[in-house]
């Protein structure tokens, strides 16, 4: 059984994991800003620089609070970005941003799970209920799902295969 943390001890050490998610994006951004091309910018618009901030704060937040859903970060955040780079350093620029969600998703796999996410929001099942509501119950670290819906992980597990299967 794991040790639940109480709503206050729990928001400290989420504001801790927030705080260390949030230099996994800046770092991102520090290490490929010097290769973003500046477009035509107007008043009131946002530029480049800020476009690709944003997309990389996102990206890990997102990474950060749906995991299992977000199937392949390093990708769609490249896919965000990769219009503000020049062609020839976009090699370069997947390899940034592999190599940081690649950390960064291990920094989040060897957290302890305390019931609540980086926004302090306790944490639920992934499933939802014969009526149709989502399921209230902590889930397990290693899936999302609760111990009353972990038939539902297994059946997810033939399909990634699958699909890794007709990529290949």
């Amino acid at each position: 059984m794991l040790p639940l943390a109480t709503p206050s001890a729990a928001r400290g050490s989420e504001k801790e994991r927030a705080a260390v998610m949030y230099r996994f994006s800046r770092a991102i951004y520090r290490e490929l800003a010097s290769e973003i091309v500046e477009g035509p910018t107007t008043a009131g618009t946002i530029n480049n620089h800020e476009r690709v901030l944003k997309a990389c704060e996102a990206a890990i937040e997102r990474l950060a609070t749906d995991r299992h859903y977000f199937a392949r970060p390093a990708r769609s955040l490249f896919n965000d970005v990769r219009p503000y780079f020049p062609m020839s350093s976009q090699a370069r620029v997947f390899q940034v941003i592999d190599r940081y969600i690649a950390c960064a998703d291990e920094f989040l796999s060897r957290q302890p799970m305390t019931g609540y996410d980086l926004a302090g929001n306790p944490l639920q099942c992934r499933a939802t209920t014969r009526k149709g509501t989502p399921c209230q119950r902590m889930p397990l670290p290693h899936n999302g799902y609760c111990p009353s819906h972990q038939h539902l992980a297994e059946t997810e597990q033939p399909q990634a295969d699958e699909a890794a299967l007709a990529a290949a």
